[in-house]
């Protein structure tokens, strides 16, 4: 398969995972949704039977589905879930008094083809997940990659200080290191602590870039968390250099004549 190809079949991939966590998202504003999703946090496949029913259709079919794989599936759909009702959007009444355990249109509902829920993780660009190859890392711009769980961690301890909730320095390091020394099942197990803090600083998480991180997990742990520390650390460090040079600007305006 050649590079182009590839890439092609990433992005594939990518755009089924987009669709995915916009229709749970969406799914959320029903009650007895959010309800079946949030009660998948912090348990096994085998222990989350509401959540099957609106999960199961969007899984890729037609080929063997890893249990990690389906693990991020359902991993990300409960913390997706998992806050309060008013912060999903509602756009109409009618919306908003939808009966509870509506069930979550699958892929098949959008008219999305066959090979959009079947381009297996490692066909998509040589490894599972979709985990950049060196050779994407020095051809494909950063934000074809999204934000990883670093950079977000990073922005949280930038940006939250004067909020009603801040990340602090040593929390967040204190997270990031333990996450990044987790075989698969240990972060599955401490992610949702992690970015239920983030919600509370009122800090974005990028579900898809997640998503593809926890795929890859098991074959490429040691590049994604290197990934995951060196953008939380850029992140900081820019933070710092930024609040360095708004002092230096105070103090010159302050000693003007």
């Amino acid at each position: 398969m050649t590079t182009e190809s590839s890439r092609t079949a990433a992005d594939v991939r990518r755009e089924h995972l987009h669709k995915y966590i916009a229709r749970i998202t969406d799914a959320c504003r029903d009650p007895g949704t959010r309800s079946a999703l949030r009660a998948g946090v912090g348990r096994d496949l085998d222990h989350v039977r509401p959540m099957h029913r609106i999960v199961a259709p969007w899984l890729p079919r037609h080929r063997h589905v890893p249990e990690t794989e389906e693990r991020a599936f359902y991993l990300v759909a409960s913390m997706i879930a998992d806050r309060p009702r008013h912060t999903f959007a509602v756009e109409d009444d009618k919306d908003d008094t939808a009966e509870e355990g509506t069930s979550v249109p699958g892929p098949e509902a959008e008219g999305e083809q066959a090979q959009a829920t079947d381009v297996s993780s490692d066909s998509a660009t040589g490894n599972p997940g979709g985990a950049a190859t060196e050779g994407d890392a020095q051809s494909e711009p950063a934000e074809r990659w999204g934000r990883s769980l670093g950079y977000c961690l990073g922005r949280a301890v930038v940006e939250s200080p004067g909020r009603e909730r801040e990340m602090r320095v040593s929390t967040a390091e204190a997270r990031l290191h333990l996450l990044t020394r987790q075989s698969a099942a240990g972060l599955h197990r401490h992610l949702p602590a992690t970015v239920r803090y983030l919600r509370q600083t009122g800090t974005d998480v990028d579900w898809v870039r997640l998503m593809e991180d926890l795929i890859a997990w098991p074959a490429f742990s040691g590049r994604i968390s290197r990934r995951w520390l060196q953008d939380y650390y850029r992140q900081t460090d820019e933070g710092r250099n930024n609040k360095s040079d708004q002092a230096d600007e105070n103090d010159l305006l302050n000693d003007a004549p």
